[in-house]
């Protein structure tokens, strides 16, 4: 027994499995015949939702730099809250589809993502800098500097 269709194209890139009960009333797939309402396909939402981002720390600063192809600066917001946390979120509108349209593939992600950073003792919250560029978000969160232990020289008498 084979668990790739008949008939279709077997493509070993793809993420997408073969349901085998798609086509009956009672089944799991997206043929339209579940009874249970479905959540979204991971396809939908699960490659957006957890958006890469990177996190490095230089002598100034917490630079976070996120990935957001496609996205306007006006679909992505970087907030502080609770004093300490980078929360960074956005989402990506799905594609209008028209009725004359034949969709061959859907790889492109669309929904929502959030992620959130906890921020160390040193960061200056007040004075996060975001910028947008060629599909890269790129926050700056400034460092207080490193307060040297004050050294008070004592008269030894005597």
């Amino acid at each position: 027994m084979s668990l790739i269709p008949r008939g279709t194209g077997f493509d070993p890139f793809s993420l997408g499995f073969w349901d085998p009960f798609d086509s009956f009333p009672f089944g799991t797939g997206a043929g339209g015949g579940s009874l249970v309402p479905r959540a979204p396909s991971s396809s939908e939402t699960a490659a957006f939702a957890g958006a890469r981002i990177d996190w490095k720390e230089t002598p100034e600063a917490h630079v976070f730099k996120a990935d957001v192809p496609g996205l306007k600066k006006e679909e992505v917001k970087v907030e502080v809250q609770d004093g300490n946390v980078l929360q960074i979120s956005g989402e990506r509108s799905k594609e209008q589809e028209e009725k004359t349209d034949t969709w061959h593939r859907v790889e492109r992600s669309s929904g929502k993502f959030m992620r959130r950073f906890r921020l160390p003792d040193n960061a200056k919250v007040e004075q996060v800098k975001a910028a947008m560029e060629n599909g890269v978000l790129t926050v700056t969160v400034p460092k207080e500097e490193a307060k040297k232990p004050d050294v008070k020289s004592i008269q030894i008498s005597g």
